[in-house]
């Protein structure tokens, strides 16, 4: 195996030294992490060894790692170490000193893990008297509908109908789920578990272990925090999401997933397909989805966005998975009668039916986002909170929608 080494000194003197004798070669020893980071995409390699320090772990290098599928074998000699770790994203730290024996261990663990997760995957089986679970996605066009306000609040209305749900932060632009629930975010959830699937270690144990519980709900459910920085956005590459979604369905009864408002696909036309897309998370996650709840705002600028980006997202998915959801209902934007002239506007100009108007309550969402809770728990008499349990029970009975070839909607000019 062809090793590279970002370790101290000691150690890496050591691991060079017996290097042959156990059938590994090092083809790089770096003092630092940035270092091995900057000459990772010129080395023939097929693992990384990092020790667990701010030296030698730095984010850079586990960005590079992650865009470049390399995978990791991150060692962590004490508890300061462990932290640091779980600070840059990485869960599955091992316990020092370095050693080839550590390589060896590790590579039997992935590769019986990844055997695992396909043999499932292929068979499609799941426990006894378990039902696959279902993929909710939230989306809505740029400008602040209230996407994650919508989001967390149908987790919570979910979680109170008895479910057992997770809450999906995989905005790859501007993630906000974890401070909306004062949550912390410095080690990414969603971004770990990504990782995880990458390598084929995504199992039961570590999907629960990095769905946060918000305890502060009074029917609590499980988060996976987004991206921090929107610089991270690599990590989430388009197979990895596509892996998590899969391992959910299997670990959990509901997963909601608030994404990115862009569904742009130029990049694969200027760049290497070979390249993570920003949107692909998105785009994945809105393909596999069961059910797509498409948020937009009562307001004239709001529904015009909306009726342009909901003609392309009809362009990726099928109709029939499409839940509209009008958000911030109110006369002073739109004048008398505000519900019917929404219906009116969208159906006249979008083909949209019968879609779910939520009240403009900002005294409510404002209580919530101080308190770090959910709607239904901050102010579980609002007219808002209302709307959102109803569209929950639209949902019911938990069954995937039908997933036929997408049709093209039409684009407004």
């Amino acid at each position: 195996m062809r090793v590279a080494l970002a370790v101290g000194l000691d150690d890496e003197h050591r691991l060079t030294g017996s290097a042959a004798y156990h059938g590994h070669e090092v083809v790089a020893a770096c003092s630092g992490g940035d270092e091995l980071a900057v000459r990772l995409p010129q080395l023939p390699l097929d693992r990384v060894v990092v020790a667990a320090t701010p030296e030698h772990l730095t984010p850079r290098l586990v960005d590079a790692a992650d865009e470049l599928g390399v995978r990791m074998l991150v060692v962590a000699d004490d508890e300061a170490a462990h932290r640091h770790a779980v600070r840059v994203g990485v869960i599955d730290a091992v316990d020092g000193p370095a050693s080839w024996t550590l390589l060896e261990e590790g590579s039997s663990r992935i590769a019986s893990a990844g055997e695992g997760v396909l043999a499932s995957a292929d068979a499609e089986e799941l426990p006894p008297n378990r039902s696959a679970g279902i993929v909710v996605a939230v989306w809505g066009p740029h400008g602040s509908p209230g996407r994650t306000s919508i989001a967390i609040a149908l987790a919570a209305e979910l979680a109170a109908a008895g479910r057992q749900v997770v809450l999906a932060d995989a905005d790859t632009h501007a993630a906000s789920v974890a401070p909306s629930l004062g949550l912390l975010d410095e080690s990414p959830g969603f971004a770990a578990a990504c990782r995880l699937a990458g390598t084929g270690g995504l199992d039961e144990v570590q999907f629960h272990r990095l769905a946060q519980l918000h305890r502060g709900a009074r029917h609590p459910f499980r988060v996976l925090t987004g991206i921090g920085r929107s610089s991270r956005w690599p990590e989430l590459g388009e197979q990895r999401v596509a892996g998590v979604l899969a391992a959910a369905r299997q670990f959990t009864e509901v997963l909601v997933v608030d994404v990115a408002a862009s569904l742009e696909q130029d990049e694969e036309l200027t760049s290497d397909v070979g390249i993570p897309r920003r949107n692909a998370a998105a785009l994945e996650v809105l393909r596999n989805a069961d059910r797509i709840v498409a948020v937009g705002a009562a307001d004239p600028v709001g529904i015009t966005r909306f009726l342009r980006a909901h003609a392309e997202l009809l362009e990726i998915v099928d109709p029939a998975r499409v839940t509209v959801v009008v958000n911030k209902l109110r006369a002073a934007a739109i004048g008398v009668n505000p519900g019917g002239q929404v219906r009116q506007t969208l159906a006249r100009f979008g083909g949209v039916g019968e879609p779910v108007l939520v009240p403009w309550d900002p005294a409510a969402f404002d209580a919530a986002l101080l308190a770090g809770r959910p709607l239904a728990d901050a102010a579980p008499r609002s007219s808002a909170r209302a709307a959102i349990r109803e569209l929950a029970a639209t949902l019911e009975p938990f069954r995937p929608a039908g997933k036929v070839r997408a049709r093209r909607g039409r684009r407004l000019a």
